[in-house]
């Protein structure tokens, strides 16, 4: 192979396997459609059958590093897109790496701003496994709050 050839091959190369980097986020349209998505899933298909397709991590509820949870006002996991290990828990006094109680914050947000809202914190992501600045939208059902979050 000559020089020229071996360098596109390589260039190419380097271009292709950025792609997959480029595509492993989220935005935040897709964070408020995936919201949006869930909650009409849940009202038509009730809590039980919603709760497990979302922590199953049914092909619906996620895209890239976006998933689903929901938690119940008093701060209990009822779904978790990433973590079923989650589900069952209180974690309302569950904290970021900078002390931010978030689900705290996220409770009370989803009981003054039942339309919707966004909520910074910081998280592990679960594509790289490093903890990262997130973006939550989250929009409240009934006694829930249904979020989907993408990462900066």
């Amino acid at each position: 192979m000559n020089r020229s050839l071996a360098g596109l091959v390589l260039a190419c190369a380097a271009v292709v396997g950025a792609q997959p980097a480029l595509a492993q986020h989220a935005t935040k349209d897709d964070a408020v459609a995936m919201v949006k998505k869930g909650v009409a899933y849940i009202k038509a298909s009730g809590k039980d059958k919603a709760y497990g397709e979302i922590t199953a991590k049914n092909a619906q509820f996620t895209k890239q590093d976006l998933y689903l949870v929901v938690y119940g006002l008093d701060g209990k996991c009822l779904a978790h897109g990433a973590n079923e290990k989650q589900v069952g828990r209180n974690l309302i006094e569950l904290k970021d790496i900078d002390g931010k109680p978030f689900i705290k914050e996220r409770v009370e947000l989803g009981k003054s701003k039942p339309a919707g809202f966004w909520q910074d914190y910081k998280f592990t992501n679960p594509t790289t496994k490093k903890i990262e600045p997130k973006q939550m939208y989250c929009e409240r059902l009934d006694d829930t709050i249904v979020c989907g979050g993408i990462y900066k």
